[in-house]
């Protein structure tokens, strides 16, 4: 394991120290905590609080900033934050017009995360929350809402900061909430596995001439494993699945992130975008908002995903280009 640490055990104390002092002008340590809080926050609006496991960066703590989050909550590696401490974020994000969570859909986020909400209410303080389940890799539709959170969790900090930022109440959050989660959907592929510094090595075996479709940002397992083949048929594939979940039409608007997983260097993800770009034109579709960004990663893992956001409400696309200031996401 070639990796830039000293212990492994302290990797996530370590990177959290070095991220606020090298963003002091953005962001604040909440005491004693994992949890990252903006500075400069609006004490007329709602909070907005999410986070996950380390490992993912920049999410969530890239995210927090004016027009996006308030606070967000690490974990150690790939592993949820505990109750007491997404709890101080809700308390540090809460002014008087509550706070709204934005929660990746993994058991031990939804419970953390439900358990701090249910303290925080005890303490009146008016929270809410949506669970975020883009991924389709999980298919049958018995077991949609076992899908997982990946990278389209990142749109919808965007859309809702944005919101947030517009006056919108707790309630009137978690109804655009409910309604962006419906046209979310994202699918990734992965060609190597990810290694979690404290143990070690890769987590799962995959051959130098294999890749796999579906795989999580933990690395569980995906639904088909494949030889190399090109990027345009990687990028095919993708396309025909997220089809068979949209049903789309030709002129339907969508705004598509293409997502690297951590190793995956800049010029393949183009590439890789190029060849969707291609695809989706063919299909008669309107992309009218595109990045191509390493937003939700596996720490070291090289891959990619594709989110699509149906844009059923053009006002999303409003949300999704109006100016934020944080870390990750930068304004062009």
């Amino acid at each position: 394991m070639k990796k830039l640490i000293n212990n492994p055990s302290n990797v996530v104390e370590e990177m959290l120290e070095g991220l606020v002092s090298a963003h002091s002008d953005q962001l604040e340590r909440l005491e004693d905590t994992h949890a990252v809080h903006r500075k400069q926050d609006d004490e007329s609006i709602v909070g907005l609080v999410s986070g996950g496991g380390s490992g993912h960066e920049p999410a969530h703590a890239g995210f927090v900033g004016d027009g996006m989050l308030s606070a967000a909550v690490l974990g150690e590696v790939f592993t949820s934050p505990t109750p007491d401490q997404i709890l101080e974020a809700i308390k540090a994000s809460d002014h008087g017009q509550g706070v709204f969570l934005i929660v990746k859909n993994y058991s031990g986020d939804v419970m953390n995360f439900q358990l701090a909400e249910e303290l925080a209410q005890m303490e009146e303080i008016t929270v809410d929350h949506v669970i975020v389940e883009d991924d389709i890799a999980i298919e049958p539709l018995e077991n949609k809402n076992k899908r997982r959170g990946i990278a389209g969790t990142v749109l919808m900090h965007k859309i809702l900061g944005y919101y947030a930022r517009e006056g919108q109440s707790v309630a009137e959050l978690k109804e655009i909430a409910e309604h962006v989660m419906s046209e979310l959907k994202t699918i990734g592929l992965a060609l190597t596995a990810a290694t979690v510094p404290e143990v070690g090595k890769p987590g799962f075996a995959i051959a130098d001439d294999e890749f796999e479709f579906g795989i999580g940002i933990h690395g569980e397992p995906g639904y088909k494993r494949e030889k190399l083949m090109s990027s345009h048929d990687m990028a095919k594939e993708l396309i025909h699945q997220l089809k068979d979940e949209f049903h789309w039409q030709a002129g339907d608007h969508y705004a598509v992130l293409v997502n690297g997983m951590g190793s995956t260097p800049q010029m393949e993800l183009y590439l890789f975008w190029n060849d969707i770009r291609i695809l989706l034109e063919s299909e008669g579709i309107t992309v009218d908002f595109v990045r191509v960004e390493e937003w939700m990663t596996s720490i070291d893992m090289a891959g990619a995903s594709l989110t699509m956001l149906h844009l059923d409400d053009l006002d999303w696309l409003t949300a999704l280009n109006s100016p934020v200031h944080t870390i990750a996401w930068n304004n062009e």
